[in-house]
């Protein structure tokens, strides 16, 4: 939908000052460069005075950000974290009248491809197989891919530092004692074209965990325990965990939704956190500050990550491109109750 106003928006100046540029007023001063990107943006836009004047608006399809989504509603809704990076994505959009639409679901068996041509950008939350990526890719020169951890230079990422926070954890760890660190998380999925999910251990976190064990040659205490990414997995990897001849002393989770599992497994096995089993996960939920013990995790402003992500597409959408990027957003460990120093 374009108008004078749409055109201020895009050029981060007022209305009146669009409504002057491109009436061509002699007595309105103004920088040279912000000129030329008013008119150029008017143009990109195919704003008409005639179409302004009479207040008529239209959809331009080349300013439309089409999103292809890892999560249906009902599925997001469950995880705050694809959560968040959507609703940053509308918030930005909207802030910058820019127009966005889910093109498909990455598991949806029958998937439009060929509309993707018709975005000014496509926005990739989650994984695809590489064949899935560069088809996206192929149809749209302007994909962005979020959450997505691939180490090609072909694309634009938004990645998370989820590598160097473990490293940190697993560090304050150590010098608290802890040698017998096991791990919780969730399987990696990518999914193919026709809509199949292929899994995989090789999550960002777990990789790192089981590096950081082997560097510090506690190969003997790795135990890392993939499954879903649910409250119930995480309480039946855990149960097990604590089953073991040797159970861990502390227990790093891969999001804090299956952390409440792990919680509830410790609770049951008549064991207390963090006097016999130290706790720390990811995603810094809002609950984490009414467990009990409070929890220990990593905050990673996901919001923000989808508000890149429509900033760097608007980019894309208002200039060539001259070189792909790669942008890693700073999390932090946000410590609480459920670590104890045991070499005191």
């Amino acid at each position: 939908m374009v108008s004078i106003r749409d055109v201020a928006k895009m050029a981060g100046v007022s209305a009146a000052s669009v409504s002057r540029i491109l009436n061509n007023d002699p007595t309105f001063s103004i920088n040279e460069n912000t000129r030329r990107r008013v008119i150029e943006i008017a143009n990109q836009l195919h704003y008409s005075k005639e179409v302004g004047r009479h207040q008529h608006r239209f959809v331009n399809s080349k300013m439309t950000i089409g999103l292809i989504l890892r999560h249906d509603r009902v599925s997001e809704a469950n995880d705050p974290y694809f959560y968040d990076i959507h609703q940053g994505i509308e918030l930005e959009a909207a802030k910058w009248r820019l127009h966005v639409v889910k093109a498909f679901g990455m598991r949806d068996p029958d998937k439009d491809w060929q509309q993707l041509k018709n975005y000014g950008a496509v926005i990739m939350i989650g994984e695809m197989t590489a064949e899935g990526t560069a088809l996206a890719q192929q149809l749209n020169s302007n994909l962005i891919l979020v959450d997505n951890y691939s180490q090609s230079n072909d694309f634009d990422l938004i990645q998370t530092d989820f590598a160097a926070r473990t490293n940190e954890i697993l560090d304050l760890l150590y010098q608290n004692g802890h040698r017998r660190i096991a791990f919780v998380g969730g399987q990696n999925s990518q999914v193919e074209i026709d809509g199949t999910v292929r899994r995989n251990n090789h999550e960002i976190r777990a990789d790192s965990y089981c590096a950081w064990m082997k560097l510090h040659d506690l190969q003997q205490y790795t135990e890392a325990k993939m499954g879903r990414w649910s409250s119930e997995d995480g309480l039946r990897m855990t149960s097990e965990l604590i089953n073991q001849a040797r159970r861990p002393t502390a227990i790093i989770v891969a999001s804090d939704p299956m952390a409440l599992g792990v919680y509830k497994a410790i609770s049951n096995a008549g064991l207390k956190i963090p006097n016999d089993i130290s706790v720390v996960s990811f995603d810094d939920a809002e609950m984490n500050r009414y467990l009990s013990p409070t929890l220990t995790s990593v905050s990673m402003d996901a919001q923000e990550m989808g508000r890149t992500a429509i900033r760097l597409a608007r980019d894309r959408m208002l200039e060539s491109k001259k070189m792909n990027v790669r942008l890693v957003c700073a999390s932090h460990l946000q410590q609480r109750e459920s670590i104890k120093n045991i070499s005191e």
